[in-house]
């Protein structure tokens, strides 16, 4: 007889229900039409004849009530218009995992070589077998896989015991998300054949709670990265699976609507990422419960509604025990208003790098380099802000410009240029925690720096500026005024056309009275004079 192993091999196909399988539906995951959803109830819904089957949707405007008909209560939802009944016949239960991935990787259409006959013997009998040699060829494509797509592709679980670690053993990266898995236990079995598994991401799958005894330590022992966006997942159960990631380095658990209720203990402990993103249900009380993982160094706390913090351990001026290797923190799109939020954030001993975009704080002024300079000046430690390096020259500029802008509420508030008597009250002293640090950095302001100084209403002061060429010495030394908006690149254009030089030669750098001896370069020419610090009275140096 003739036996085509392939047809065994690459059989594949979704699994429609049919009318005698119905006891093992409840609580699984289905397909419809694109749509996902779970399986709430299997029977009869009189007056209609035959089986249909009661689904809860996961978009809960595709269903038409709550598991209800004519006043008898079939299935229940958590939304009430999340449930429909649908005829079995319709419905995709989809596929096991191997079967997914041969559909997937296994390459089909390459052209055909002349197919040979081969006799293998199957138990005593000689069998003719065609298309050995791709069949070979088909296991081999498999074994190399390292990296794995599978996302909607309606997997439902391991299949025949054993089979993914014969057909794909060196599988390391492996995308899950939105398939129809059901339970952690159909993840388990599928991880537990793939020995090196780094990277996991189950997103969109609605697993429902694993058994009450802790998942067996070792469960994912190579497993690094973690992402469970969009599964329904509670911080309970996360705790709960956590002592089977014994090394997990990457925690993503976005848009889960998790509540921190308890502290980790012994688990997530080398935790280094973790992503809280759209979780609208945590408060800075929650996040305490997590202040001390260990080697927890990235934060992202994007879109939870988050407007205030502070660190109770902690005075002004000093650094908290909280978060002590967080290095850093995503605070985009939440409702910070309040200055005194990034003055806690001061207190991170770790802190190096912090993105806060579209918040009322940073939304709100006009101004947003003004803004991103007061958030320089108010974070000592910090070297990148919104994803952008903070040079040491912006450093000194924010800080500079931040002590001038201050200086007049500083001397209200009892400072004072000579030491002994600078006794700025404990009110000023919160609101500007690094004010006296700055003052012993760069010196206290002077009064005739302060004479004009107000916070955001010296964006069109003129600066009386001499300018030298000091490489050019039949240049004589000429003053102009000159805008502390105007940009650097302008100031170019206008030495350009004075000197007829062209503005690609010209390098600009700046010295001060009060910094004798050096000389700043202006390296930014979208920056204006004001970014550098420049002020009246300075000299800006030009050469070619």
């Amino acid at each position: 007889m003739v036996f085509d192993i392939r047809s065994h091999i690459l059989d594949s196909g979704y699994v429609i229900m049919n009318s005698t399988s119905t006891s093992d539906v409840i609580g699984r995951r289905v397909e419809v039409n694109g749509e996902h959803a779970t399986v709430r109830f299997s029977g009869l819904v009189p007056p209609v004849a035959g089986l249909w089957l009661g689904v809860e949707w996961d978009n809960p405007e595709r269903g038409k009530h709550d598991g209800s008909h004519e006043g008898t209560v079939y299935f229940k939802c958590r939304h009430p218009t999340a449930g429909s009944f649908i005829r079995p016949h319709k419905v995709n239960f989809g596929v096991d995992f191997l079967t997914a991935i041969k559909n997937r990787y296994v390459l089909e259409d390459e052209p055909k070589e002349e197919e040979t006959e081969q006799i293998v013997i199957i138990g005593n009998k000689p069998v003719e077998t065609i298309g050995f040699d791709s069949v070979i060829k088909q296991q081999s494509q498999l074994s190399k896989l390292q990296d794995v797509s599978l996302r909607n592709c309606a997997v439902n679980g391991a299949g025949d015991k054993g089979e993914i670690a014969k057909a794909c053993p060196n599988i390391r990266s492996i995308d899950l998300s939105k398939n129809l898995l059901s339970s952690w236990e159909e993840v388990i079995d599928i991880a537990d054949q793939l020995k090196h598994l780094e990277v996991l991401n189950l997103s969109e799958n609605k697993l429902t709670s694993p058994s009450s005894s802790p998942s067996p330590t070792g469960t994912f022992p190579t497993l690094k990265v973690l992402v469970l966006n969009r599964t329904g997942v509670t911080w309970a159960e996360v705790l709960r699976c956590a002592s089977g990631w014994p090394v997990l380095e990457k925690l993503y658990l976005e848009s889960n609507n998790i509540i921190i209720s308890e502290r980790p203990t012994d688990v997530l402990q080398t935790v280094k990422l973790l992503d809280l993103s759209s979780n609208q249900l945590i408060d800075e009380n929650q996040l305490f419960l997590i202040a001390y993982l260990p080697r927890l160094e990235q934060l992202i706390l994007s879109d939870i509604g988050i407007s205030s913090i502070h660190f109770p351990d902690a005075g002004i001026g000093c650094k908290t025990s909280m978060f002590p290797s967080l290095q850093y923190l995503v605070l985009n799109d939440n409702q910070i208003a309040q200055w005194s939020f990034m003055n806690e954030l001061d207190k991170l001993q770790s802190l190096h790098a912090l993105s806060c975009t579209r918040n009322p704080l940073t939304e709100g002024s006009k101004d947003a380099q003004t803004t991103r300079q007061f958030i320089i000046a108010r974070i000592g430690q910090l070297r990148t802000l919104n994803k952008c390096a903070i040079e040491p020259e912006e450093r000194r500029g924010a800080e500079l410009d931040y002590r001038k802008a201050f200086g007049n509420e500083w001397k209200k508030a009892g400072g004072h240029q000579d030491p002994e008597k600078n006794r700025p009250n404990e009110e000023f002293l919160a609101a500007h925690p690094r004010y006296q640090a700055l003052c012993l950095k760069y010196g206290a302001p002077e009064d005739g720096e302060l004479k004009t100084q107000q916070p955001f209403l010296l964006k069109n002061q003129l600066l009386t500026l001499k300018i030298k060429y000091p490489n050019q010495h039949d240049q004589k030394v000429i003053e102009k005024q000159l805008p502390d908006s105007m940009t650097v690149q302008k100031v170019k254009g206008l030495l350009s056309r004075l000197l007829k030089v062209p503005v690609s030669e010209l390098l600009l750098s700046y010295e001060s009275p009060k910094m004798p001896g050096k000389e700043v370069e202006l390296e930014n020419d979208l920056q204006p004079l004001r970014f550098y610090s420049v002020e009246n009275g300075d000299c800006l140096l030009v050469r070619w």
